[in-house]
């Protein structure tokens, strides 16, 4: 059974990861994400009130619904599992979000003060196109939040032991910089967070552990095992610096780059 089908998952793993990340650390979110650092990043893209919010790969809106519960902003979640924005649509029922069910890129039209993807870029293995399409649904000065495993491309014995390996693309940071820079988008900021998420990855793990005869019940041994395998996996690279976990802002141009143009010259 894949994560993307939700229910199951949701229900099997809602309070084992409101153990793990304890008091105030748990909004529902799905990553190694606390709550204070999703309101540190998304206060460090300027989110706030008015501010429209474009957050790809929403999930079941933890996030979302953080945000907008406390900072106010106007947002629109887009995810591509049917099941995930099911849940979503229900948990802030209470609060002014919108939500789009499309795969990515393209991303919605419209113009966005910021675009957020947290947790979410290791899931596209071609990263140009969303690149691009990040920056045409940025205003002229939106900012672009996202999170990045970075590191060098899985090998084939990684990628064999990786369950779920096709959503597992790790890209070298300074690969996504250049992409970025090629779409218009400046990194502005960025912070080395692999340590704090390599121990949340450590708390999930147990608590996954502790609990695992009611985990396997709702969503079966095997996933179960997946789930556990990954984790000890995630811990792994990021202990020994194989991955490291970042957090970045970008900016986009106030005006778009123009292609590089070659003038001919001639000599006499």
């Amino acid at each position: 059974m894949r994560q993307d089908v939700r229910t199951p998952f949701e229900a099997a793993l809602h309070h084992v990861r409101a153990a793990a990340y304890g008091p105030g650390g748990f909004v529902g979110q799905e990553s190694f994400m606390t709550a204070g650092e999703i309101l540190a990043l998304a206060a460090r893209a300027g989110v706030g009130p008015g501010v429209s919010v474009l957050d790809v790969g929403c999930g079941v809106a933890g996030p979302g619904g953080l945000l907008v519960g406390e900072l106010g902003c106007d947002y629109l979640g887009v995810d591509s599992s049917a099941t995930a924005l099911a849940i979503a649509r229900e948990r802030v029922a209470e609060l002014p979000c919108r939500f789009a069910l499309a795969h990515v890129p393209p991303l919605p039209g419209g113009s966005f003060d910021v675009v957020l993807l947290l947790e979410a870029m290791l899931a596209f293995e071609d990263k140009e196109p969303l690149a691009h399409a990040v920056a045409a649904a940025l205003a002229p000065g939106g900012r672009f939040a996202c999170t990045l495993e970075a590191g060098a491309p899985l090998t084939a014995a990684e990628r064999a032991a990786m369950p779920d390996a096709d959503t597992v693309w790790i890209t070298p940071f300074e690969e996504l910089t250049g992409l970025l820079r090629q779409a218009g988008l400046s990194v502005t900021w960025q912070q080395d967070v692999s340590a704090a998420h390599r121990d949340t990855a450590r708390a999930l793990l147990d608590a996954y552990t502790a609990d695992d005869e009611a985990i396997a019940a709702r969503i079966g041994a095997r996933a179960l095992g997946d789930l556990l395998a990954a984790h000890r996996l995630w811990i792994e690279w990021l202990e020994e610096g194989r991955v490291r976990k970042l957090a970045l802002v970008a900016e986009r141009a106030w005006t778009r780059l123009q292609p590089a143009t070659t003038k001919a010259t001639s000599s006499t």
